[in-house]
């Protein structure tokens, strides 16, 4: 998959910061995408992506699959983002993916270090709970990586959640020769050599403490975009289904009450099961 030219991925960014915003109205995906090609700048290629995308949302109502199919445009790491939040067993909403999208295809415009675009796309696996193993794949093909990259993703896929990523970080960065000399051991290099000497510092400043300490210290010291994180969830949104509940409960209780009062008293027959009927009917 080759690099996209610029104005495609500020063009992306607009996509997604739209569907983030515009989707809270609760209006079908479908009629989103026709409304928002209209302002894609033409001259690039994500209208004809926008419209691929309709057919499949038509066809059988998800977008993975159909960018999937466009590994050319989309990222594998795009894909698996808009995936896991189609899926009803993962904890990524689909607000929330656009939303990591947008300040993806944003960084992507600016991006100088192969470094800060893994803690990024890594935080996100951490911070969603998504799956390491996947995760890792899905970003080992992304095209801004080099061999180098790809092949030590494709390593440590299987070594995370064993070794935490701040020994791992550690162990391949400058500051790791720069100690090792300093304390007269084996100057050798570790292979491969991916994160300067300021990652290697923060890394060993994070070993043994909390991940989200190390992924903080990682966003301020290397700029790049904060990962969005999930909104707490107002408490007034949940209360008006628990009353609604409740009162339902209420009902039936006076209801019962009422039929003690007469003389025919409750009517026990409503709570039988009719043996000749299956379970339900």
């Amino acid at each position: 998959m080759p690099l996209l030219e610029k104005e495609e991925y500020i063009e992306q960014a607009h996509l997604f910061r739209a569907l983030a915003n515009r989707m809270q109205a609760n209006e079908p995906a479908q009629e989103l995408l026709r409304s928002v090609r209209e302002e894609i700048l033409s001259t690039t290629k994500l209208p004809l992506a926008i419209d691929y995308l309709l057919a499949e949302l038509n066809h059988v109502g998800l977008m993975a699959t159909a960018m999937g199919r466009m590994s050319h445009y989309f990222t594998p790491f795009q894909t698996f983002l808009v995936e896991n939040a189609e899926s009803e067993k993962s904890r990524l909403d689909m607000n929330r993916a656009f939303q990591i999208l947008e300040a993806e295809a944003l960084f992507r415009t600016s991006l100088t270090t192969f470094s800060a675009m893994f803690f990024f796309q890594f935080e996100v696996l951490c911070r969603n709970r998504l799956s390491y193993d996947k995760g890792l794949a899905a970003m080992a093909q992304d095209p801004i990586y080099d061999e180098v990259w790809r092949n030590w993703m494709a390593t440590i896929r299987h070594k995370i959640g064993l070794v935490e990523l701040a020994d791992l970080v550690y162990v391949h960065s400058d500051y790791y020769v720069i100690r090792s000399q300093q304390e007269g051991g084996d100057p050798h290099r570790p292979v491969p050599l991916l994160f300067s000497e300021k990652e290697g510092r923060i890394a060993l400043a994070n070993r043994r403490k909390e991940p989200l300490y190390f992924f903080s210290a990682l966003q301020r010291q290397l700029n790049y975009p904060a990962v969005p994180k999930p909104k707490p969830k107002d408490p007034q949104e949940e209360l008006l289904p628990k009353l609604a509940k409740i009162v339902e409960k209420l009902e039936v209780r006076v209801k019962l009450l009422e039929d003690e009062q007469r003389e025919k008293g409750i009517n026990l027959e409503q709570f039988y099961k009719n043996p000749k009927l299956p379970d339900g009917e």
